[in-house]
């Protein structure tokens, strides 16, 4: 085991130091010390503990996500002469990492119709030009997407102004990662969050990870499964691919640790991808048998067990083997540890949302944690592992095309006029968009070309629309490739820069509050201002909303605590500076936040597996080590062992079966579309599945979702690998970035 030893540790120290000394020691170190919360995962650290900490104290708390982050936003500003040297079919054979290493964006920039230049502008000319849009469009033919990046303050004032605006074309980033997770989760127990806090996570004596790989994309909750195995706990980790991280990691604060290595997994489970929800049905199964089950939380706390266990007893062993890639006696043994086990957590990430039953396997997560009464007590529970450090904030200001009815009463009452059409999911808008039907959108940053499917049909769509507005930091492939006729790019403050606090949510549901205040470059605008000064010149001053007035974080906060339940303490946070976790979140209870006040087991039915051809894999998209949802920062993967990105990561007997070499040129097509000189190398993938890096990947990735989430399958898309294929225009595709 060895050779895991250089997985973390030192690297990444190595890494930090050179990032230092390429930035600048004092401006690194004084961003890093700041109160500001981090940029990367929503695990939480920093805030008004102080940089590198997180909600519990524990110092040091940093990654190198965190260092790539802060290096992006310490670069130059681009020079408005990079825009003359140009142009967009230029900037096209950019790479994702290159765009983004082209510098900070310091003015607004335009792409007029027919243009092939951006073009600098002032702010002035930029509002004119989105008032004169917005006063022209139909709300019905707008939407707004948000990204996580953002505030709580930037996302709550956004889309109470797009309502206000008239439309509920109102959606964000999760209908990409964790929508089914969301869903799943409201429907069983009536909360879309995670059910345990950070603590809960230092007494658990069992962990599940399923289907994620925090190792590379939230690398501080390795300290924390690093700790369970110290203190003799069971860490099980789900997963198609043997990732390096996550058999043994090298923490950098723990100094044994740092030159020993830590172990993580106690078992490593290769299911098949997808095959996840045929593995908890089986484990279901067998605690049901064994007759392990806690009879009476079942009997006081949920309903629907009945049905649940009768469907799952007529379940066979070979249905659940064939459709899982396991055989009964991993199952078993997996079982026998949740048996023994007092205090478990399950946590899982977009291997498990990233399916078209991802909102099903979510679910059945849930029944089995509800076997045994893992939900509604102290350290034990679920855990969706987030992604962007507020995605979870961002959903709970309202982000979503259909409000909560709470939301939804409290706005009634101050006098909103809301919008009675039915909002459009992430997916929809693009849809609606290809068919003519959308004049003007409005990203919050993010980039919302690069995190949909289909990305040659998704481009082309995206040129259908009047006017694209892009709020961001830096250059992506969005700014590029999902170009309108016309497209403005609006600069604004990163979270450590703005002029006012702000707030952000973690995944275990608490809220932290940043400080901003570092100044790096003048001419940029708080993500409050850009929405207060539209709304004031789209809406005016003299309505229900003072817009001129909503440019001020507290009293937008003092919105959101009369608004947004759970959020009442943000009302003071700014003078407090007292954060807080949400009050009704966190289930330590065995009443639940249903109308029964009971949680509910739901039946479900374990799809039909693909029939493979010999040269047809399920294909998984992946994020690299080097990467943060679609911002490449580094082309290496140090973790998988890869220095580029245009590969194919397939098993060892699999390439022998097909007569592949390392390194050989091969061809990959769908229905969706076609890659070509892509290298087949060889990983430690589950036969019949195959790894490609998001989102170059995404043209093979089709439009189909998950009925209940409306979540794309990035992990469940059947595609033909060979040496060469006809030519054909059924698969011919642009290349994209």
């Amino acid at each position: 085991m060895n050779h895991f030893k250089n997985i973390g540790g030192f690297r990444s120290i190595w890494y930090t130091i050179k990032i230092g000394r390429d930035v600048g020691y004092l401006k690194m170190l004084k961003t890093l010390v700041s109160k500001n919360t981090c940029k990367t995962c929503a695990l939480g650290m920093g805030g008004q503990n102080g940089g590198m900490l997180n909600e519990q104290g524990h110092w040091p708390e940093i990654c190198k996500k965190s260092i790539q982050a802060m290096a992006a936003d310490m670069q130059k500003p681009i020079q408005p002469e990079f825009f003359d040297t140009y142009s967009i079919n230029e900037l096209k054979e950019f790479s994702s990492r290159e765009l983004e290493k082209s510098g900070r964006l310091t003015f607004p920039l335009l792409l007029k119709t027919n243009s092939n230049h951006y073009t600098p502008i002032s702010w002035q000319e930029a509002y004119e030009h989105i008032e004169r849009k917005l006063k022209k469009t139909n709300p019905d033919r707008s939407f707004f997407y948000f990204s996580g990046r953002s505030s709580n303050e930037a996302g709550f004032l956004l889309q109470l102004f797009a309502r206000i605006f008239g439309t509920n074309h109102i959606n964000n980033c999760s209908y990409y990662c964790h929508q089914a997770s969301g869903v799943g989760l409201n429907r069983s127990l009536g909360t879309g969050t995670a059910t345990v806090d950070l603590e809960d996570l230092d007494h658990c004596d069992l962990f599940f990870l399923i289907g994620a790989n925090p190792s590379s994309n939230h690398p501080r909750l390795l300290t924390k499964l690093k700790n369970i195995r110290n203190r003799g706990g069971k860490v099980i980790v789900i997963n198609p691919v043997i990732e390096k991280g996550l058999v043994e990691f090298s923490v950098p604060s723990d100094p044994k640790s740092l030159f020993f290595g830590s172990k993580i997994a106690s078992e490593y489970i290769q299911v098949k991808p997808g095959g996840d929800l045929a593995l908890f049905s089986g484990l279901a199964k067998y605690i049901i048998m064994k007759g392990t089950i806690n009879s009476d939380f079942i009997d006081n706390a949920t309903e629907g067990f009945d049905t649940f266990s009768r469907s799952i007893e007529k379940l066979s062993w070979k249905e659940i083997e064939i459709s899982s890639g396991l055989n009964r006696e991993e199952i078993e043994m997996i079982g026998d540890y949740y048996a023994r086990s007092k205090n478990t957590i399950f946590s899982w990430c977009m291997g498990i949302t990233h399916h078209p039953h991802g909102t099903a396997t979510v679910q059945q997560i849930v029944n089995l944690a509800l076997v045994r009464g893992m939900v509604g007590k102290k350290h034990a529970g679920l855990l969706p592992i987030r992604g962007h450090s507020n995605v979870q904030g961002i959903g709970s200001m309202g982000v979503t095309p259909k409000l909560k009815e709470e939301i939804f009463d409290q706005l009634l009452r101050l006098g909103v006029s809301l919008p009675n059409t039915k909002g459009f999911d992430t997916l929809a808008c693009i849809k609606s968009a290809e068919k003519n039907e959308m004049d003007f959108s409005f990203c919050l940053g993010g980039n919302l070309y690069g995190s949909n499917p289909d990305s040659n049909l998704t481009s082309k769509s995206l040129s259908k629309i009047e006017t694209m507005v892009y709020v961001s930091t830096s250059l992506n492939t969005g700014h590029i490739w999902g170009t309108g006729k016309s497209t403005i790019i609006l600069p604004v403050l990163t979270r450590d820069e703005e002029y006012q606090s702000t707030t952000q949510e973690s995944m275990f549901n608490f809220v932290r509050l940043s400080n901003g205040g570092i100044k790096r470059h003048d001419n940029l605008r708080s993500e409050v201002e850009v929405i207060g000064e539209i709304g004031s010149r789209v809406l005016g001053d003299d309505g229900l909303f003072n817009w001129s007035q909503l440019k001020n974080h507290e009293s937008i906060r003092g919105l959101i605590s009369n608004i947004i339940p759970g959020y009442e303490s943000i009302g003071t946070i700014g003078k407090t500076k007292k954060e807080f976790h949400i009050s009704g979140r966190k289930l330590h209870s065995t009443i639940f936040p249903t109308d029964s006040g009971k949680a509910k087991f739901f039946y479900q039915i374990i799809p039909e597996s693909d029939q493979l051809k010999t040269n047809e894999f399920q294909l998984i998209s992946v994020r690299s080590e080097g990467q943060f949802n679609t911002v490449v920062y580094e082309e290496e993967d140090i973790y998988r062992g890869q220095n580029q990105r245009n590969v194919i990561l397939m098993n060892r007997d699999d390439m022998k079966k097909l007569n592949f070499d390392k390194d050989e040129n091969v061809v990959i097509k769908n229905e969706v579309g076609r890659l070509d000189n892509i290298l087949v190398k060889p990983f430690k993938v589950k036969e019949g599945a195959v790894l490609m890096y998001y989102p170059e990947v995404n043209s093979l990735i089709s439009q189909r979702v998950d009925p209940l989430s409306k979540t794309p399958g990035f992990k469940s898309m059947i595609v033909s690998v060979a040496k060469s294929f006809p030519s054909s225009n059924q698969f011919k595709i642009e290349e994209v970035g």
